[in-house]
């Protein structure tokens, strides 16, 4: 006796068949966008406020005659946009 929940091969192949579709052409979805902006941001600004940190760090311990704070800043923020370009590109070529 075959139970409700059964589901006829035809059903389980048109089933199937759509799973295979969604999985060939995925729909973006517009939250997409926003991580993507977020995860730039973050990698930019990350290393960028790091470099600051540890730049006021170095001028406290140290008695140089240029900033620190500001060479790691550019460092910093030189580094951040590496990383944005680069997993950016990773991106572009994964879809």
């Amino acid at each position: 006796m075959k139970r409700p929940s059964d589901k006829s091969p035809d059903k389980i192949g048109r089933q199937a068949r759509r799973m295979q579709e969604a999985r060939q052409h995925p729909v973006e979805s517009p939250l997409r966008g926003i991580s993507v902006f977020g995860m730039i941001g973050w990698s930019i600004a990350l290393p960028t406020v790091l470099g600051a940190f540890l730049g006021m760090w170095l001028d406290k311990i140290t008695e140089s005659t240029f900033s620190w704070t500001i060479a790691l800043i550019l460092g910093g923020l030189a580094l951040g946009i590496l990383i944005a370009w680069s997993w950016m590109d990773k991106e572009r070529h994964r879809r």
